[in-house]
């Protein structure tokens, strides 16, 4: 009996020591993945970008473009999410190649984020935005909240929560999370843009971008592991 009782104990113990080292790679990948949707979404960056293109409207005009466009971002991201899966195998397109591609898109938006060169969308895009009466699907929801970045890091980060109990659910939620602060940001376009002044806005997006680059040279380092360890 007393051998049985240490071998349930020594298994007791093995169990709560997995739990703990799985519940703290579910915490670590809970951060990065809230962190990774932040500096991609860049929601403090978005109010001055979203005050220029709706200079001329009114506050409930305003407030109906933000709600509508992070509406539509949220579709188009939760799609990717879900079905970024499929299509890379319809394309035979392994998840290990798309990180390195999507950590090399991520690295030249990072790249112009911290040298303050950031364009997200195309003068020619800029100007059919100035002529449209709704601005909430484009420029607005795309590209600049569901841009290529962004689409890019969700498609990763859901494939990585497969790994995990719930991940798929836990990605998706905190990407609602950071859309919420999206939202957010835009209501309070006009006083964040007051508060932090342009060398404030330029100041947060730099080391925004410091902390994308970071991120997107450890998706390609995952990616090259990956694909190196498949090739051997």
């Amino acid at each position: 009996m007393s051998a049985w009782r240490r071998g349930h104990a020594s298994r007791s113990i093995t169990d709560a020591v997995c739990d703990g080292i799985w519940r703290d790679a579910m915490t670590a990948f809970a951060v990065r993945t809230f962190l990774t949707l932040f500096v991609v979404l860049d929601p403090v960056g978005l109010g001055p970008i979203f005050l220029g293109l709706s200079a001329n409207r009114s506050r409930e005009e305003r407030r109906a473009i933000a709600r509508r466009s992070v509406f539509v971002a949220s579709g188009v991201l939760l799609v990717f999410a879900l079905a970024g899966s499929w299509t890379l195998h319809s394309l035979h397109v392994s998840i290990e190649a798309f990180r390195v591609a999507g950590g090399l898109l991520l690295f030249k938006i990072a790249f112009d984020m911290v040298f303050a060169q950031l364009e997200r969308e195309t003068r020619e895009e800029a100007a059919e935005a100035r002529a449209r009466q709704d601005i909430s699907v484009f420029p607005l929801a795309v590209p600049l909240i569901a841009g290529p970045g962004a689409l890019a890091s969700i498609m990763i980060l859901a494939g990585e929560g497969r790994e995990y109990p719930n991940g798929t659910l836990l990605v998706l939620g905190l990407c609602l999370l950071v859309l919420a602060l999206v939202y957010s940001c835009l209501r309070l376009a006009s006083r964040i843009a007051d508060a932090l002044g342009q060398t404030g806005i330029n100041v947060v997006t730099r080391v925004l971008g410091i902390l994308l680059a970071a991120l997107a040279v450890q998706y390609v380092a995952d990616g090259l592991k990956g694909l190196l360890a498949a090739g051997s």
